[in-house]
């Protein structure tokens, strides 16, 4: 049991902290060979794993390919103007709209992509509408934010809900059924404590003859209308992909070739730099961390953890979503959310829970490795690569102020993600009246949010502008 403790704590600080350069990759391998050496894991383990993780990582890789393709022809940035046109030169408009494309995008093309994609988009925009510090500062966490908060509605939306479909052998339609009530709700809540927290920072009015016509970011509109077509074809193959039992990395890889391919010809994109910026790395970190959690396995921590879930889910439906939620989004904030969805799967399997609470668990994890990570700016690997895109741009967000609005945005919003689930289940279950009262429920709760966030804000004002330095 101490090596394994001992070899996943030593992974998770070399992958957090990436000494000298150190690719996650490289990290997560050399846990994994030092697990096989001590014999904390077997072959068999590494076998087992591989099949496990090979289609969640390649999938990723594919939705990240198509979302550079689509960047390097100007489609995200297209979106960008089109919503600053809409939001007819208010501020606060253009904030929310920025929120609900972040939404979109991140639903689509994977939170990853969300937030190192757009971000870069959003900053350039509302710098040059001549927004101050504060103003560039309320809309680069937004982006950062709802690229994680939103990325709950389809299984690749994010890496942690492909694992999680693969673990427990979810189909598309049936994850997209099951969390498009907790994807609602989290973007209502996060459009709801956004608001709240940066109201006073997103006043007032811009030019609108400022914004360049949506039409001059397209670098290829061949390509451009192709993408469309892409784009709507891949949606309907992902259903398509339960009739048919095809893996999802298939279509997704499919897709990605097909636009790969379309763009050779294309004088915007550089199909050198578009294979070069993929996150290749992901797919080794993902088998080499796994292999390491495995050991955590053999060691009896994950099934002290199912008992402790098991235990919960005696109490009920909403004690068990809830319980399962929150120890997710705990794990996820201080030790980053692969390693904690992969714990907390293994957990669950061993539970020997069943039936809707069971189901409850499972995506609840989900819920709580996405939401919680952002909490701390370790609690994802984006978080940490977004951070270091924006201090390149000038723009540096300490730790400390990280936290702080971390903890603030995240607890009310997962939460109410949380009560979402427990209602939409609820109702799914045939149980009517309690889904009417848990849905008053989160209902009440959303307004608390949002009055609470706002009370805090001015307590926090002060403390936040000393800890976050802009240079815009």
């Amino acid at each position: 049991m101490t090596a394994a403790i001992g070899i996943f704590i030593f992974t998770l600080i070399l992958v957090i902290w990436q000494p000298r350069g150190l690719g996650i990759g490289w990290s997560a391998s050399a846990g994994a060979l030092l697990a096989l050496a001590l014999g904390v894991v077997s072959l068999h383990d590494v076998a087992a794993v591989t099949g496990i993780v090979w289609n969640a990582t390649l999938a990723f890789v594919g939705i990240i390919l198509i979302s550079l393709v689509l960047d390097e022809i100007g489609f995200f940035e297209w979106c960008a103007l089109h919503m600053a046109r809409l939001a007819g030169g208010s501020r606060l408009l253009l904030f929310l709209a920025v929120i609900l494309l972040g939404a979109a995008v991140s639903g689509l093309f994977a939170n990853d992509g969300a937030a190192l994609i757009m971000t870069p988009i959003v900053l350039a925009m509302v710098r040059a509408l001549g927004g101050g510090g504060r103003f560039v500062l309320a809309f680069v966490m937004a982006s950062g934010f709802i690229a994680d908060t939103a990325s709950l509605p389809l299984v690749i939306s994010n890496l942690v809900n492909i694992v999680t479909a693969d673990v427990f052998g979810l189909s598309f339609g049936e994850y997209a059924s099951r969390m498009i009530v907790p994807t609602l709700v989290s973007i209502g809540a996060s459009l709801l404590v956004l608001g709240a927290f940066y109201r006073k920072d997103v006043r007032g009015r811009y030019r609108t003859e400022e914004v360049r016509a949506p039409a001059d970011a397209i670098r290829d509109l061949r390509l451009f209308r192709l993408s469309w077509y892409v784009m709507g074809a891949l949606l309907a193959a992902y259903f398509a992909s339960d009739l048919l039992e095809l893996p999802v990395s298939l279509v997704t890889g499919a897709a990605a070739l097909a636009l790969l391919g379309a763009a050779r010809r294309s004088p915007a994109v550089s199909i050198g730099k578009v294979v070069r910026g993929a996150p290749w790395s992901v797919v080794v970190f993902s088998i080499g961390m796994y292999v390491v959690v495995y050991g955590l396995r053999g060691a009896g921590l994950t099934g002290a953890l199912g008992d402790a879930l098991a235990a919960a889910a005696e109490h009920g439906l909403l004690a068990a979503t809830m319980a399962t939620g929150i120890a997710a989004a705990l794990l996820s904030s201080v030790m980053n959310n692969m390693p904690t969805v992969m714990i907390d799967a293994l957990a669950i399997q061993e539970s020997g829970v069943s039936g809707p609470i069971r189901e409850a668990m499972i995506y609840a994890n989900v819920i709580g490795c996405n939401l919680g990570p952002k909490m701390t700016p370790i609690g994802s690997l984006a978080t940490l690569l977004w951070l270091h895109v924006l201090a390149g741009k000038g723009v540096r967000i300490s730790w400390g102020y990280y936290i702080r609005a971390g903890i603030l945005l995240t607890v009310p919003t997962l939460l109410l993600a949380l009560f979402g689930l427990y209602a939409w289940l609820l109702f799914l279950s045939g149980g009517w009246l309690s889904a009417g009262l848990a849905t008053a429920i989160v209902l009440v709760a959303a307004l608390g949010a949002g009055w609470t966030a706002f009370a805090l804000l001015r307590r926090m004002r002060s403390a936040s502008e000393r800890e976050a330095s802009i240079d815009a």
